[in-house]
């Protein structure tokens, strides 16, 4: 799915299967964006887990910071990755989630990041995948 294809049922299925969700880039700083959205999503019962090279074995949000996708301990039962990176870093950050997260069903690319190539990839391997949109506007709009 690209952004234009992803429907209102699609985010409305995303928000309400969704429990844990590893934030790629996710920032310690509270005046960043993906710090407001990880906030949010916490708000409303998911699981936020921080991925940040710089900041791993922190925590950020009362969560403990994982450097990569393939150190986060497959217990965590990460449902979505939400990608907060420019859209060049996204084909790796893909490739990375597709092997090293079992359970994986949705990648999410933020506001201002796509990536047409990782997105088909990660489609063929049976995930939703949502570009240059952000489940703290998307979740709301379909009544989370």
């Amino acid at each position: 799915m690209t952004a234009q294809s992803v429907t209102a049922a699609d985010i409305a299925r995303i928000a309400r299967e969704t429990r844990a969700i590893a934030v790629v880039g996710l920032s310690p700083k509270p005046e960043r964006p993906s710090h407001g959205v990880a906030r949010f999503l916490q708000s409303q019962g998911y699981r936020v887990v921080p991925v940040n090279p710089g900041h791993a074995g922190q925590t950020i949000l009362g969560e403990t910071v994982y450097a990569t996708l393939s150190d986060i301990p497959a217990e965590a039962g990460i449902d979505m990755v939400d990608i907060f990176r420019q859209s060049d870093a996204v084909p790796a950050i893909v490739d990375e989630a597709l092997s090293a997260l079992p359970g994986l069903r949705t990648i999410w690319m933020q506001l201002g990041v796509s990536h047409a190539a990782a997105a088909a990839k990660a489609q063929a391997a049976g995930l939703t995948v949502v570009q240059n949109r952000c489940p703290a506007i998307d979740f709301p709009r379909v009544g989370l």
